[in-house]
C-alpha cells in the first residue's frame, strides 16, 4: 500500500520537551505544533512538513487551509506545494488567537486527491507580556469608626490576560503606602482590606488614603498600582453640649406665639446626619405648658417660644431646665456629660394692662314697667396691675334705646324710662349695650364689656273678650255655636293659652250652656238644649296662663233666635226681648245687671268728656268750627237700644288729644266673620308714649296690629296712632261733606232684604 508521510518540525525547549512523530496509513500526523508568541523569527519559521507515501507514482501537490491561511486572520501559514514544508510568516499573539487549526490537502498534477484531508493543529504558547490591571484606579471603602481589627473595609480586584495556567496570571496584592498609623492591612492572594488595630475616630481622621499594588509571577514579575481610600463612618459617640450652664431670657407679659431665645450646643458628630441633630425638651418648670421649644434644622439651635400669655403681677421669674439629646441614640461606650442639661431663667416684664371686667358679658334682669331711675347694675371692672391703683373711668359705648344711665366712676347703671318688652331693640327679648372702661395710664387702655337686660314680661294685664254680641240658633246643632276669642296685652307665656268658663256662681247657665277648648286662643260656646228665643246676657270669665293667673269675669250677648234650614235666623230677637217671651227669670236678672253695668259706665265717660270740654286750658279742634259734623262708623249687626248703642268712633278724640283714651273701645273691637278662629289675636295698638324718642315704635305697633288684626273688617277702619296737636289749620277730617247728594237714590228695596236691614230700611225707605 503506498504511503503519504508529514513531517512535523518543532523548536525544542526545556519546557516543551520532544517532539514525536506517528507514521499511519496515508498522511503522516506529527503532534500539535508548539510555538511562542510574541517571537520575532528570521524570515520564515519551518513550523512542519507533511509527505504522501504516493510520492513515488508522479509529482504531489501540498496545500492548507484555514484560519490563519485563507480565513482570518489570513497569511499567517504557508505551504511549500512541492515540498510540503509549512512556515509561519507573522509574530502570534496568544490572547488573539490561542489555537490554529489547518487542514492539509494532497492531489497529483491532475488534481485527483491522493490521500483523504488531515488536521494540523499549532498551539501559541503563552509569553508574560501582559502586567496585571487593577479594576478601577480609585478604590473607596467606608469602615465605622471605632471598629474592630480584622473588620473587613473592601476587596481590590486586578485582572491579568496571560495564561491564567501558568504563573504568568498568577497574582499577589501589597499596600505600598498608607497614612500613619497604619490602620490596615491587605490580604495578597484575595486582595481584601481589613483594620489591624483599634483607634479609629471619624472626629480625628475622617478617612485614610492607601497604595496599592499587584504584581504577576507570584508577586516577582510584572506589576500594576491603584489607590484606595477608607472612609470612617460616623457614629453617635459624642453628646451634644450646651454653649452655656444658663441662659438669661426676657419677655413681655401678655405676648404668646413669640420666639423669645435661642439655645447654642456643640456636636462633634457628622454634621446633618441624626448624630448631630438634636432633639430639645423641657424637663422641668413649665407646669402650665407655657413655653415650647424645637430645632433649628439649619443651625441646630433650639428655638424657645411662648405658647400661653404669661402674668407679671403672677409670676415674674420662670426657670426652665432644658435637655438636649441626638436622633439618634448614643453609643452605651460614648463619654456622658452634665453639659446636656442647661438651666434658662425667663424674666417677664410688666406692662400696662387694660381694665378687666371680671363678669363678661354681664347679665341682668329686670321686669318690664321697672320704673325710671331704677338701679340695676353695678358693671365694675378692676385693674390687673400691681402697680399703684389707676383710676378707671366708665361710659356707654352703645345704648340703642337710651334707656340707660351710667355713673363714671362707678360703673353703677340705672334706668332712664320704663323698659318696653315689645320695643324693637330687644332681640328675643334681650337689650344689649356695651361698656368701656378706660384707665389714666399713659397710654390710657380701655376694655368693653357687654351688658345683657333681659326684659321679664310681668302679667299684669287679664285677658279681653274680642266680641260681645252674637247670634245663635235655639236648636242645639253638633259644632255649632258661638266661637269665643280673647286678647292679652301681656306676651307669651303671661298670656294664652286662655281658659274659657261661664262663670260659676250662675249654675243655672250650666244646664243649656256648654263652653269646648279648640286652641290656645279660642273656644266654642254651644247649647246644649233648646232655649226659648230672646237675648241672653253670658257672664264669662276669662283667664290667662301667666304667674299668677289673671282673670275678670265679662259679659257676652247671645241672641237666641228661631232658624231656617240654611241656618239663618228667622225675625228680630229684639222683638222678643221687648215683649219679655222666652225669658227666664234668671236670664231677666243678667239683662239687667248688665244694663246697670253699661250705665255706669257711659256716665263715667260722660263725666269724663264734660270735664275735658270744660278745661280753659284745652281748646278742642272744632271747637269754633261750623263744619262741626261726626263721620263714625256704625255696627248695625247689634240689636240694641239706640244710637247711644252703637259703637261709633268718638270724634272728641281728635277735638282734645290730651282727653284719656276711654277702655270701651279697645274691649270691643269690629267682629271680622271672615277671620280663622284658630289664629291668634293681635295686640291692640297701646297708649300713644310720651317720650318722642318711642313714636316710631308706637306708630309700628299700629301698623303690625291693623296688617295682621283678623278681627277688622277689610274695609277702611279708623285705627288711632296719634293725636293732631292744637291749633292745627287744617279743615274737617268729615267724607261726608264729599260726597255727592244722594236725595234722588232710592232705598225701598231694603225692606226685602230681612231683619238685618230694617233699620237702614227705616231710615232711608221713606226718602
Amino acid at each position: 500500500v503506498p504511503r503519504f508521510a508529514v513531517t512535523a518540525l518543532g523548536i525544542a525547549t526545556p519546557s516543551l520537551g520532544k517532539n514525536d512523530h506517528s507514521v499511519r496509513t496515508g498522511f503522516e500526523i506529527p503532534a500539535p505544533k508548539l510555538v511562542f508568541e510574541e517571537i520575532q523569527y528570521c524570515l520564515s519559521l519551518l513550523l512542519s512538513q507533511i509527505k504522501s507515501d504516493k510520492q513515488h507514482l508522479g509529482s504531489v501537490i501540498y496545500s492548507i487551509k484555514g484560519a490563519g491561511v485563507d480565513e482570518e486572520p489570513k497569511g499567517i501559514f504557508n505551504i511549500n506545494k512541492k515540498t510540503g514544508a509549512v512556515y509561519l510568516n507573522a509574530v502570534l499573539d496568544r490572547e488573539k488567537t490561542e489555537r490554529f487549526k489547518l487542514r492539509a490537502f494532497a492531489v497529483d498534477s491532475g488534481g485527483v486527491t491522493l490521500e483523504e484531508p488531515t488536521d494540523l493543529e499549532i498551539v501559541v504558547i503563552d509569553q508574560n507580556d501582559n502586567p496585571p490591571v487593577f479594576s478601577q484606579e480609585v478604590f473607596e471603602g467606608r469602615v465605622p469608626e471605632g471598629a474592630i481589627p480584622g473588620t473587613l473595609v473592601m476587596t481590590i480586584k486586578a485582572t491579568d490576560e496571560d495564561d491564567p495556567e501558568t504563573d504568568n496570571a498568577e497574582l499577589r496584592y501589597s499596600i505600598t503606602k498608607q497614612d500613619a498609623p497604619e490602620m490596615f492591612s491587605i490580604n495578597q492572594e484575595t486582595g481584601e482590606i481589613r483594620t489591624v488595630q483599634v483607634g479609629l475616630d471619624r472626629e480625628v481622621v475622617d478617612s485614610y488614603n492607601l497604595t496599592v499594588q499587584v504584581a504577576d509571577m507570584m508577586g516577582k514579575g510584572l506589576v500594576g498600582t491603584a489607590k484606595a481610600v477608607v472612609h470612617i463612618s460616623d457614629i453617635n459617640d459624642n453628646p451634644p453640649e450646651f454653649t452655656q450652664d444658663e441662659f438669661l431670657l426676657e419677655v413681655s407679659e401678655h405676648s404668646a406665639g413669640l420666639e423669645i431665645g435661642r439655645l447654642s450646643v456643640i456636636d462633634k458628630d457628622l454634621r446633618g446626619t441624626p448624630n448631630w441633630k438634636v432633639k430639645y425638651s423641657i424637663t422641668e418648670g413649665d407646669p402650665q405648658g407655657s413655653f415650647a421649644i424645637h430645632t433649628d434644622p439649619q443651625t441646630n439651635e433650639g428655638v424657645l417660644s411662648i405658647t400661653k400669655p404669661l402674668d407679671h403681677e403672677e409670676k415674674e421669674l420662670h426657670q426652665l431646665i432644658v435637655s438636649a439629646e441626638n436622633e439618634a441614640p448614643l453609643r452605651p461606650s460614648a463619654h456622658r456629660t452634665s453639659r446636656s442639661q442647661t438651666v434658662i431663667i425667663v424674666a417677664v416684664k410688666n406692662v400696662n394692662e387694660p381694665p378687666l371686667f371680671s363678669e363678661n358679658p354681664k347679665l341682668v334682669r329686670v321686669n318690664e314697667r321697672t320704673p325710671p331711675e331704677s338701679e340695676i347694675a353695678v358693671f365694675a371692672a378692676v385693674d390687673p396691675d400691681v402697680v399703684e391703683a389707676q383710676e378707671i373711668r366708665y361710659a356707654l359705648l352703645s345704648d340703642p334705646a337710651d334707656w340707660l344711665s351710667l355713673d363714671a366712676d362707678s360703673g353703677r347703671i340705672w334706668t332712664r324710662y320704663t323698659l318696653d318688652r315689645r320695643s324693637p331693640f330687644l332681640r328675643g327679648g334681650w337689650y344689649t349695650a356695651l361698656i368701656t372702661a378706660t384707665d389714666n395710664a399713659t397710654p390710657p387702655l380701655s376694655a368693653t364689656g357687654t351688658l345683657s337686660v333681659e326684659v321679664l314680661e310681668v302679667n299684669d294685664h287679664a285677658p279681653v273678650l274680642w266680641q260681645y254680641s252674637r247670634e245663635l240658633c235655639n236648636r242645639p246643632q253638633p259644632g255649632h255655636g258661638v266661637f269665643l276669642s280673647a286678647t292679652d296685652e301681656d306676651m307669651v307665656p303671661q298670656a294664652y293659652p286662655f281658659h274659657f268658663q261661664l262663670d260659676p256662681a250662675f249654675t243655672d247657665l250650666m244646664l243649656n250652656w256648654s263652653i269646648t277648648h279648640i286652641n290656645s286662643t279660642h273656644a266654642l260656646l254651644e247649647l246644649l238644649s233648646e232655649v226659648p228665643e230672646g237675648v241672653y246676657v253670658l257672664p264669662l270669665v276669662v283667664s290667662d296662663s301667666g304667674e299668677p293667673p289673671l282673670a275678670q269675669m265679662q259679659l257676652l250677648n247671645v241672641s237666641v233666635c228661631r232658624c231656617d234650614a240654611v241656618g239663618s235666623c228667622q225675625g228680630s230677637a229684639a222683638a222678643l226681648l221687648g215683649s219679655g217671651a222666652g225669658i227666664s227669670l234668671s236670664a231677666l236678672l243678667i239683662i239687667l245687671s248688665s244694663i246697670a253695668l253699661l250705665l255706669c259706665e257711659y256716665n263715667w265717660a260722660l263725666r269724663t268728656r264734660v270735664g275735658g270740654s270744660l278745661s280753659p286750658g284745652h281748646k278742642g279742634l272744632l271747637s269754633d268750627s261750623e263744619d262741626d259734623v261726626r263721620d263714625n262708623i256704625f255696627n248695625y249687626n247689634e240689636q240694641g237700644g239706640g244710637e247711644e248703642d252703637q259703637d261709633a268712633y268718638d270724634m272728641n278724640r281728635l277735638r282734645n288729644p290730651t282727653m284719656p283714651v276711654p277702655p270701651s273701645p279697645r274691649l270691643k273691637p269690629p267682629i271680622r266673620r271672615d277671620a280663622p278662629y284658630n289664629q291668634t289675636l293681635p295686640r291692640y295698638p297701646r297708649r300713644p308714649t310720651n317720650r318722642p324718642s318711642d313714636i316710631a315704635d308706637f306708630i309700628q305697633d299700629g301698623l303690625q296690629a291693623a296688617d295682621s288684626d283678623p278681627s277688622i273688617p277689610p274695609y277702611d277702619t279708623a285705627l288711632i296712632y296719634d293725636y293732631e296737636g292744637e291749633g292745627s289749620v287744617a279743615g274737617t277730617l268729615s267724607s261726608i261733606l264729599s260726597v255727592e247728594e244722594d236725595s234722588d237714590q232710592e232705598y225701598d228695596y231694603l225692606q226685602d232684604w230681612g231683619p238685618r236691614f230694617n233699620r237702614l230700611a227705616d231710615m232711608y225707605g221713606n226718602q
